[in-house]
This record gives structure tokens, sequence and C-alpha cells, in this order.
């Protein structure tokens, strides 16, 4: 698509013009992108709220506009740390010299932007390149048409010839992933994260995929269930568990599950009683996104399952696609709720006989995300630690570790590759440059040919002796 290559030329142009923004210029690039960020605050909750359909603008202010800016301030106060050339060790053998590592612009970079997140999902990514010195496209998703432009005006007001904002369908998309960006970062699914990377290889773009899979979450024998359900709730609920990261699957000790179940529908009702539910509880995205997740709850009754909804929703929440907490026992593990990432406020529970049982389960799975402990248990925190693979940790907490901006986030295998945020967001997006730097002297002549013999070569046998 030629608009697309255009664009991007017109980016790369720019960026040969200044290939190293000093450290000042990246600094007013962040504080203009806060600033125009908070001024268009009441548009873009509103914008927020019209795509979903139902999204109150408490809970895009905590999950999308707070951890952006946080990321913003903190890439502020750090951002003069990351760029300080490093020392690196230099042997005795080529003294008098120094090495150390500068950390390089790449040059234009790509970010494809998900429907769930679709403001800290854009701006995190976006500020990390920003720290980094580089130009950047964005596509955002189709499903968010108002966020978007509100989203434009922000970007392209706060940051002239530094980042476009790119709409357009999947065909878009897939003229985007072809561009020769110096690295391509995706956020989104697994399956099309396949067509990113093979689209990406034609150009040897690097790429860094955010994917998702099925978070699993684990509640040890020993884990007070009463006290946890909250931050169970709050992590499978948190807009309406389209999230990547939300737990998409319960572990529970076989004589607890009865328990576990109680406290949450009772915690559920307690978050989001049938008024707050109806008001301000976030919707699904789209009637596409609802049918999928009614599908699962019906092969899965088909199935033999017992389905348990936290909250009898009305005819016209329906229509607003507004799904409580539901919790499925006894579903097949051949099933669509077993296999699929769930992406929405479902949660199959299994219940196991001992820990054991509970570890193999996770680990017979592709890794993960996310990966939940509900423990006090030392033990078992150093086994799920050592012993499971996933893309980040929570340990008695779900989701919170990707609100931590000196943490990495980053997936493993099917939940992806690379990671950012932070110092890891600044080492992405840039090229750590080996330099090793000689004066006048040059102690490595005795090393070459001529004078080899003479003294090198019994230096080398005295350095490569038994």
């Amino acid at each position: 698509m030629q608009f697309l290559k255009d664009s991007f030329d017109r980016l790369m142009a720019a960026y040969q013009q200044q290939p190293y923004p000093q450290l000042q210029q990246r600094q007013m690039q962040l504080k203009a992108l806060r600033r125009q960020l908070l001024q268009q605050k009441p548009a873009l909750l509103a914008a927020l709220n019209a795509d979903f359909g139902q999204r109150s603008h408490s809970d895009s202010q905590m999950l999308e506009l707070l951890p952006s800016v946080s990321s913003i301030d903190y890439s502020l106060k750090q951002l003069h740390k990351w760029l300080k050339p490093q020392k690196r060790h230099l042997s005795w053998l080529f003294l008098p010299a120094k090495n150390y590592v500068v950390y390089q612009p790449l040059g234009v970079v790509g970010i494809i932007v998900p429907w769930n997140y679709p403001v800290f999902l854009s701006l995190g990514p976006l500020v990390a390149a920003l720290c980094a010195g580089n130009k950047v496209m964005l596509k955002l998703s189709e499903y968010t048409p108002q966020t978007n432009q509100v989203l434009k005006n922000i970007i392209e007001t706060a940051l002239p010839d530094t980042a476009l904002v790119i709409e357009g369908d999947a065909a878009v998309a897939a003229g985007f992933s072809q561009l020769p960006f110096q690295h391509l970062l995706y956020t989104g699914s697994t399956a099309v994260g396949y067509q990113v990377m093979r689209a990406a290889s034609a150009n040897l773009t690097p790429v860094t995929l955010e994917l998702g899979g099925k978070s699993p979450l684990i509640l040890a024998p020993d884990a007070d269930i009463s006290q946890m359900a909250e931050r169970i709730v709050f992590g499978k609920t948190a807009n309406a568990g389209q999230t990547c990261v939300a737990p998409d699957y319960l572990l529970v000790p076989e004589d607890k599950l009865k328990q576990c179940v109680s406290a949450l529908q009772a915690e559920f009702l307690r978050f989001y009683p049938p008024a707050q539910f109806a008001h301000s509880y976030p919707a699904i995205i789209n009637e596409r996104h609802y049918q999928r997740l009614q599908h699962y709850l019906t092969e899965a009754r088909a199935a033999g399952a017992d389905i348990i909804s936290c909250l009898d929703v009305t005819p016209q929440q329906q229509q607003q696609r507004l799904m409580p907490l539901t919790m499925v026992l006894n579903a097949p593990l051949d099933s669509a709720l077993w296999r699929e990432e769930i992406f929405g406020p479902v949660l199959p529970v299994y219940s196991y006989r001992n820990i054991d049982e509970a570890f193999a389960f996770v680990q017979q799975r592709p890794r993960p995300l996310a990966l939940y402990l509900f423990s006090d248990n030392k033990a078992l925190q150093h086994r799920v630690l050592q012993q499971t693979h996933a893309g980040g940790v929570c340990i008695n907490e779900t989701l919170m570790h990707v609100g931590q901006e000196d943490l990495p986030f980053g997936g493993i295998g099917p939940s992806g590759m690379g990671a950012y945020h932070g110092k890891e967001g600044f080492l992405t997006f840039s090229h750590a440059k080996a330099v090793h730097q000689k004066g006048r002297l040059n102690a490595s002549i005795l090393a070459y040919p001529q004078h080899r013999a003479k003294v090198f070569d019994k230096l080398l046998n005295w350095l490569l002796r038994t």
C-alpha cells in the first residue's frame, strides 16, 4: 500500500537528518506527550466508553491513563542513566585502550496495537521507542475508531515529524507488518503473531511479540481463600477479562472447590452489585467477541460442564454485551475453554488432589504470558519460580506485575518473545554498539606478523600452557 510506504519513507528521511536526538530533546518529547495526554483526557475517556459500549471513566483512568503517565514519569527520571555509555572490561593484553557500549537509536520502529487497552498498549511501547531516540509508526485497531481519533490527535500534536498513526483493517495491518522497520512490536493473538513474524522476516526485521495464551492461577493448599478471593476477582474481571495477562484458568485443591466458588461469587457481587454492574461494568468489545464467549459456554454446557454465573443478567444487559464472572466446572479438557485463550470473564476451574498434580498440569501446557501462585509456602514459591516457565509471575497477586515500571514485560515461547517496559524497553529499541578505542600508543603491534616471532609467540605459549 503506497500510503504506508510514503509514511515510512517520510519518517526515515526525518530520522536520517537527526540520527541521534540528544537527552534534552527526548525529554521534551516525553513531556509533550504527557501534556497532551492529560489535556485531552476527557475526550479520551469518552471515546473509550463509546468504543467499548460501556467502560467507566474510573476503569479507563486506572487501567490505561495511570500506567501510561507513570511510564513517562519513570522514563524521564531514568533516561539520563540509560543513555550513559557503559564501561566494559578490558583485558591487559589490549592495553592501553578502553571498551564501552553506546546505545544508538535503531531508526523507524513499528508498533501494532490491539483493541483491549488501546491507550496503554500504544503509549507504553511508544515511550520506550522515544527514550531510545527513534521515529515511530503506530497501527491502531479498527475496533476502537473513536479512541483512535483522540490518540492520533494526542500523538501527532505532541510528536510532529516523530510519530505517525495509521488506521485500517486487517489488510492495512498486513501491509504495515511488511514495511522494512528497524524493529517491529506486535501485541495481539498468537495466530496473528505467526503472520507478523513471517512478514517481518522478509526484511530481516527483528520483532517483539506480546501474545498471551492461557495464564494459570494456582491456589495452593495453604492459601487463605477468603483473603485471596478479591485479588482473583479483580484479575479476572478488570476490563471484563479482556486482558492478555488475566488468569485464564484456576487450579484449586479438590477439598476447597466449593469454598472457592462461593468466595469468588460473593466477592464479585461485592465488587459489582446489580446497580453498579448495570452502569459501570465493562462491556465485551463487540458482538463477535461476545458470541465467541457464549459459544464457549454453550459447548461446555452441552458436554456436561457446570456453568456458574455470579449474576443473572437481563435481556437488555445481554444486548449491551455485559457478561459477569462465570465459572465453569468439569469442562472436558478438549473443549475450546481449555484449548483457546478466553479473553473474557469466563473462568474454567480444575480441582487437583495434590500440588504435584497442579504443577504437572501447568508444565504440560504451552508456556503462558503470566503465572499466578497464591501461597505463603516459601518452598512452593521457589518451586514455581524455578520449575515453571512464564513471561512473568505474581505471587499472591494478579496483573500487578505489568504496572511495575522497572520490571520487564514479555512472553516466552507461544506467549511471545522479547520484552519492554522501563530499561528493557529502552534496550529493545536501541542498538548496543560495542566500541574498542585506542589512542596513539598501540601495544597490539606485537601481534602483527613482523613482530610475532620475537615476543608474541612466546607470550602465546605462556598464556596457553597446560
